[in-house]
């Protein structure tokens, strides 16, 4: 397992500053997001419309592009525009079990066996990072949100 400071800024002697990098089994990283998923998932229009992960052909350019693209095509039209940024880089820290199991049952018809499965994959995991002789606090991952 290695880690990364989760942003430039902080302080580097603090373990706290790091976000641990999983090395998982070949399995493990089969297992999470799959090709054959995302083909499922596009092939049956699963993704929402304006959704750029994950697809082929789109990534961060492309979503700089389009907000660009509203941008000018509101201003042309004399229409108020606001551009408000938001700090997400933690979003995904937090995840709520049951809502993402229902989502993978209800939206992408995964079935009872899979999602018993994933289930118990993403319950009670916790991950540290040490560093010599001392050691980050436990990160619970894919935390439960109430």
């Amino acid at each position: 397992m290695s880690a990364r400071l989760k942003k430039p800024t902080l302080n580097p002697a603090d373990l706290h500053s790091y976000r641990p990098i999983s090395n998982l089994s070949f399995t493990s990283k089969l297992v999470n997001v799959t090709t054959h998923f995302v083909a499922y998932c596009e092939h049956n229009s699963l993704f929402p419309a304006k959704q750029l992960a994950y697809r082929c052909h789109h990534s961060t350019e492309t979503a700089v592009l389009s907000v660009h693209n509203n941008i000018v095509h509101a201003i042309d039209r004399w229409q108020l525009t606001a551009l408000v940024l938001l700090d997400i880089s933690s979003a995904f820290d937090i995840v709520h079990h049951d809502y993402l199991l229902s989502v993978l049952q209800n939206r992408f018809a995964v079935d009872t066996t899979a999602a018993s499965w994933l289930q118990s994959y993403i319950s009670d995991r916790l991950q540290t990072f040490a560093a010599g002789d001392s050691q980050s606090a436990p990160l619970v991952l894919y935390c439960c949100v109430p």
